[in-house]
């Protein structure tokens, strides 16, 4: 088989009925075309059914060295007309980076003549070193004996100084105490001034004792420090260098012939490229296209096996490609081609409008769409702000109490004043304000209540997606009650688990960003997205997740004021 279609795949069924794309899919934002979705199913198949090598996904155990992966599919055309798709995975699978039906990477680092190894090699012994030395038992010995003489140190210096301070008071007395100078007088003062000296000279003589020891001590410790850094500050140069030359192997085709490598790509981004650019699915299907002469005409990528343990990604779910790492690499490959329309530019606010539930002098309490900003966006400025700015001119201040994310909808209060700004805004920072959403959770829940506790951060390289971090995370508190149960009909869209979809109650306790779709929608939290979460899991008519309670005290009458609006759905 010539080498151009080692990794063509054509269709086991007809697609005659099929029209074909008329624009290549959006990569950052799209609705997979149906013939996609026929290419995906059908590498889903071969993944389920082929033996030539083995990856634990995840599926069907409880192990926890498991790799989910992300696949995709590129539906082409070759010069003769015949349509098929080529099919990719991200980074390695089975820790290899050729398989057979898979097109090959960008560069290929694990080739045998590819100075990766050799390498990665030397930085692996490293690790090896590094490894040894901070599991040295005699660091914690050192470091436990400097804590213990630092803090004996302590306790005898401070000894010595209250014992000091009690005589000081001493010899003041005595020396108030006489009545004339002389030589008995005189001698007596010298002697009170000769154990002040004395004193001072044993303080001095106790702090340079334990200084000895201490310094001896810290001087150990240094030592197996400076050794530890000096091999981090080695391993960080060969693989900053390492990275490097391996960005400097990765050449990116477009449809023109034009070839960048990736230091040339990201020059002009805010940011350098992310460890693992160019291993995405995305690059290297568009590669192997360009370079066989083969046209593309759509694109997909879903996700396979379990999710990762800080992300949300659903099996089977498909997704868009990521910002950090294949953004500025598809601006560059898809150039000259004609892509679908990015609805991420559209005004999805056009034509709606924001109910006021309640107003007066100080303070507003609307109901906002979904999809409906509540402050200006990158591309979109229509927003709550704008309209409200527009609507009340007269009012003063930053108007924005609290925020809603633009798919949610529901109570937002705005503050028309810049004291009842900072008074609202002050009950939300100290939690006092009470708040309650309502959301239909794609599937059928276990049990009736409960809390999730999962501290998040943003995903520095595929905003505005959260992550689930316990390390650098904020705190994230979220309550959750079930309302109901009910069986999906032509109303409500039919989950990924089955036919019944579960309304609940959500009491979010802070309040991050994301909070209320990552709890549901993390395997550590409910693991069930809510219905029409386009970011953590299917796309529906709208995001079912609405702020429909909020208890607050009015900024100046103190009065305790009650607000709700029930959900549409």
């Amino acid at each position: 088989m010539p080498i151009q279609e080692q990794c063509f795949t054509s269709f086991t069924e007809s697609i005659n009925g099929y029209a074909l794309p008329t624009k290549f899919t959006f990569p950052f934002y799209y609705e997979p075309h149906p013939l996609c979705i026929l290419a995906a199913q059908q590498l889903q198949g071969h993944l389920q059914q082929q033996t030539n090598w083995q990856h634990n996904f995840g599926l069907t155990d409880d192990e926890e060295n498991v790799i989910g992966k992300m696949f995709g599919v590129l539906l082409v055309q070759k010069p003769s007309g015949e349509i098929g798709y080529l099919s990719a995975f991200s980074g390695k699978l089975a820790e290899q980076n050729l398989l057979p039906h898979f097109v090959p990477p960008v560069f290929d680092m694990l080739s045998k003549d590819s100075f990766f190894l050799e390498q990665q090699s030397a930085i692996n012994a490293l690790n090896e070193q590094l490894d040894s030395l901070l599991k040295n038992p005699n660091i914690a010995v050192v470091r436990s004996q400097l804590s213990a003489y630092e803090a004996t140190a302590s306790e005898e210096i401070k000894a010595m100084q209250a014992k000091m301070t009690l005589s000081r008071k001493i010899r003041k007395q005595k020396r108030a105490e006489q009545t004339s100078d002389n030589d008995e007088s005189q001698l007596m003062n010298a002697q009170l001034s000769q154990e002040s000296i004395n004193e001072k000279n044993q303080l001095k003589a106790l702090k340079a004792h334990w200084q000895v020891q201490i310094d001896a001590l810290r001087a150990q410790l240094d030592n197996f420090t400076d050794q530890i850094d000096a091999l981090k500050t080695k391993r960080k140069i060969l693989s900053a260098s390492l990275q490097q030359q391996l960005f400097a192997q990765y050449r990116f085709l477009n449809a023109q012939g034009v070839e960048k490598e990736i230091n040339d790509i990201f020059s002009e981004s805010a940011h350098p490229p992310p460890a693992g650019t160019g291993e995405c699915a995305a690059p290297k299907l568009l590669q192997y296209a360009f370079k066989w002469q083969l046209k593309p005409l759509a694109m997909a990528e879903f996700w396979w096996g379990r999710s990762p343990k800080s992300e949300v990604r659903q099996h089977q779910n498909f997704y868009p490609a990521c910002k950090g790492k294949c953004q500025p690499i598809l601006a560059h490959m898809l150039e000259g081609i004609e892509l679908d329309d990015n609805p991420l530019i559209v005004n999805p606010a056009l034509n709606k409008s924001l109910a006021i539930i309640y107003q007066d002098d100080e303070m507003l309490v609307i109901n906002k769409p979904a999809e409906f900003l509540s402050v200006p966006g990158k591309s979109i400025e229509d927003s709550v702000y704008l309209r409200i700015k527009r609507d009340f001119p007269h009012a003063e201040g930053p108007l924005i109490v609290h925020r809603l994310d633009m798919s949610t909808s529901g109570l937002m209060v705005i503050a028309l004043s810049k004291r009842a700004h900072k008074k609202l805004q002050k009950q939300f920072i100290n939690r006092s304000v009470e708040k309650r959403y309502v959301a239909l959770l794609s599937g059928d829940l276990d049990g009736e209540q409960g809390d999730i506790d999962l501290p998040l951060r943003g995903d520095l390289y595929d905003r505005p997606r959260q992550l689930v971090c316990h390390q650098h995370g904020k705190p994230a508190k979220t309550r959750w009650q079930v309302i109901a149960r009910i069986k999906s009909n032509e109303n409500l869209p039919v989950d990924a688990h089955g036919s019944v979809n579960t309304k609940v109650y959500l009491y979010p306790k802070t309040g991050r960003t994301h909070q209320l779709r990552v709890h549901c929608a993390h395997s550590l939290g409910l693991n069930m997205p809510i219905v029409g979460d386009d970011l953590y899991g299917r796309k529906a008519e709208r995001l079912y997740l609405h702020a429909e309670y909020l208890s607050l005290e009015h900024p100046l009458t103190k009065e305790n004021m009650v607000f709700q609006v029930d959900a549409e759905f």
